[in-house]
């Protein structure tokens, strides 16, 4: 079941990383490079449909998704740490990155998690949950408008997706903690 539509999707959304990350460095203006990660994050709800849908739920698939998801948010969260210009425009500095080192953080941790969980037969203790589907779309908006960076007239863009990236970050904090304790039990053994 590797050649699904549902799987060429999320290989898409990894492909797309480099491209983000390239157009980001060369100065691309921040529509398109909003315009790309938004296409890309809307192929994670189509693959996750589509695979429903059509019946493609694969291994594969239930493998690559999430990591397609957590290289496009850390790579991007990497990036717009990296730009001075957007440190210099946040609310605070201090804050942005501690907001973007907790979302990576949890990404990684969350990861070794399932990976663990996965090794000992207890995967689906530690299934992607609702919170975790809210979280990654919260994710996913919020860098979008960071990405975009200019006011849309007298709409502060670049502040309500930073804002938007704080929220991300309590929802992420929140989904970690559901996840520990789902898997505390055999955290305890």
């Amino acid at each position: 079941m590797i050649n699904t539509i549902p799987n060429y999707l999320t290989l898409f959304r990894i492909a797309m990383v480099p491209l983000i990350t390239v157009a980001y460095l060369l100065g691309v203006s921040g529509l398109w490079v909003a315009l790309i990660f938004l296409l890309t994050s809307v192929t994670d709800y189509l693959d996750g449909l589509l695979a429903r849908r059509l019946n493609q739920v694969s291994r594969l698939g239930a493998f690559l998704d999430p990591v397609a998801d957590k290289l496009m948010v850390v790579v991007v969260l990497v990036l717009l740490l990296s730009d001075r210009e957007v440190l210099e425009y946040a609310i605070s500095s201090k804050l942005f990155t501690i907001v973007s080192a907790i979302i990576i953080g949890r990404e990684i941790a969350i990861s070794g998690l399932r990976e663990w969980m996965a090794e000992i037969g207890s995967r689906t203790q530690v299934a992607v949950s609702g919170l975790g589907k809210f979280k990654t779309s919260a994710q996913m908006a919020a860098i979008t408008l960071l990405l975009y960076k200019e006011d849309f007239g007298a709409i502060p863009v670049f502040r309500i997706g930073e804002f938007m990236l704080y929220i991300a970050a309590g929802l992420t904090l929140w989904s970690m903690v559901t996840y520990l304790r789902a898997a505390w039990p055999e955290l305890e053994k």
